[in-house]
């Protein structure tokens, strides 16, 4: 068995699920723009490319050790190569949630598989080893990131293009994989039987303590993560440059977690990790330029770069008996309520807000620009091919919709930012078209923008909740003595 080769096809397999998360992240507003989605649409398709992860955990991870590691990660793979393909050839929503679902399957595959497997590889080092596997998460997110914004620079800004991104490091992994034999868990190696693995999770308290507050870690470094370059863009900051450096302080500080774990026990680092996060979030909330966008990027990075990798180690280490299953479960439900509940919720956020400011700020200006869309379009597209004028005539009639609606009572919400989306993305060739355009976007980014960052000050408060639960915990271990770790020997547990 090569250790090292297997530690480091998990980095690229990792490395294949981090590129999704930043692609995804990066293609947000495209999807917005050329299919005419809702903030809510687009979280959810967001939000698919996280929770179909939870699907396969939970379903994969019990099972780690029934199928074994290298057919999971087969099925891993196929995922990464179908998903993407899906997506490049979508022709609306469903096709580009269903494509975001089969990858985020793999990537559920990927956590299910490699968390317990490094953890059986490095039983001693538990803790910094996920923390060194775990950089590959944001390390991965700044070369995805990066290299999104690189194309856009040399003007390849074919959002299918960057999808594709995420075929390179999957074809690398399956390569380092092949033909290499992988270990069983250390559960088995123990003895510890499924029934005794599923007690070991469910029937402990400290372990359902933490699936709760796995719940809330997720959420805070996930959540707002999927929303970043949407929501700085739109106010004119280059959102993708500042995930890519969230993203790449995330990955330099997991690597050297060595000498954080031995100098701060897990516990206590959740307990920094959690004030540091909630600051930084909320300051993410008041960034409208460049300069604070940095500097409450700096303070939001440090605080949750060690929230998954060490509430994963807490678990492989004080709750060793829960095996696979619990670190499943961990991951599983960590990506689950991103998916479901955060990514969406957030973005209902956003467009309340969003619509908030057009009707209280902006009403006057967005009356006038889609008054000038129905004005002017029809005239300038009269003598374009039937297909083209068709889709700007659309873009039309929902402009003027809203204005209908608008002449007795409020804007409509909803269908007034996506009149604005559609007419943006809809423009007539004609150069006429550009002040048009250009006033529209006006109206639009500035309330998208606040609307993203009224979202992200409702999330930050929920760190609380992570200062109470481990400052406790922190405090009880000092009293007995210190952070505790559990090895497991002959089906039992020995203190150490």
């Amino acid at each position: 068995m090569n250790k090292e080769r297997l530690f480091l096809g998990s980095c690229f397999s990792l490395i294949s699920t981090s590129v999704c998360f930043a692609v995804i992240g990066a293609i947000m507003g495209a999807l917005k723009q050329q299919f005419i989605l809702s903030n809510e649409e687009v979280g959810y398709i967001g939000g698919a490319a996280i929770w179909g992860f939870t699907v396969s955990i939970f379903v994969l991870g019990p099972l780690v050790d029934a199928l074994g590691m290298r057919l999971l990660m087969r099925f891993a793979m196929l995922c990464h190569l179908v998903g993407p393909l899906v997506m490049i050839f979508a022709n609306g929503f469903w096709m580009l949630f269903f494509g975001a679902l089969i990858v985020s399957l793999g990537n559920g595959t990927v956590e299910a598989v490699c968390n317990p497997l490094i953890a059986t590889l490095y039983p001693d080092e538990k803790t910094k080893k996920l923390n060194q596997f775990h950089v590959w998460f944001p390390g991965g997110i700044v070369l995805g990131g990066v290299t999104c914004y690189l194309l856009d620079q040399v003007g390849i800004t074919d959002w299918r293009v960057k999808v594709a991104l995420i075929l390179l490091p999957t074809i690398v992994y399956g390569i380092l994989f092949t033909g290499q034999k992988f270990p069983a868990t250390e559960r088995v190696q123990s003895g510890i039987t499924f029934s005794g693995m599923v007690s070991g999770a469910l029937l402990r308290p400290l372990f359902l303590i933490l699936l709760l507050c796995m719940c809330i870690t997720a959420s805070l470094e996930l959540g707002p993560g999927r929303w970043v370059p949407a929501v700085l863009e739109a106010g004119g900051i280059a959102g993708i440059l500042v995930l890519a450096y969230i993203n790449g302080l995330m990955a330099i500080l997991r690597f050297f977690a060595g000498p954080v774990v031995h100098r701060i026990s897990p516990t206590g680092i959740l307990v920094c990790s959690a004030i540091l996060a909630g600051i930084g979030l909320y300051w993410f909330s008041f960034a409208e330029n460049t300069p604070m966008a940095f500097a409450s990027a700096t303070v939001f990075a440090v605080g949750v770069c060690y929230f998954w990798p060490t509430m994963l180690g807490v678990v492989s280490e004080r709750v060793p008996k829960s095996g696979a299953l619990g670190l499943a479960l961990m991951g599983g439900m960590g990506m689950l309520i991103v998916g479901v509940v955060t990514a969406p919720q957030m973005g209902r956020l956003a467009d309340g807000y969003l619509h908030g400011q057009l009707q209280r700020e902006q009403r006057e200006q967005t009356v006038a620009v889609l008054q000038r869309v129905v004005d002017e379009y029809p005239a300038l597209v009269a003598n374009e091919p039937e297909t083209i004028r068709a889709e700007i005539m659309g873009a039309v009639d929902s402009a003027r919709e809203v204005l209908a609606r608008a002449a007795t009572g409020d804007l409509p919400e909803g269908a007034t930012a996506n009149a604005l989306r559609s007419t943006i993305a809809n423009p007539p060739k004609a150069d006429a078209a550009e002040a048009i355009v250009q006033e529209l976007k006006g109206v639009l980014n500035p309330s998208d923008n606040y609307g993203g960052r009224m979202s992200f000050r409702y999330v930050a408060p929920f760190s609380i909740v992570i200062i109470i639960v481990f400052g406790i915990i922190y405090l009880r271990d000092r009293v007995t003595g210190g952070y505790q770790a559990v090895k497991l020997e002959g089906g039992g547990e020995r203190g150490e």
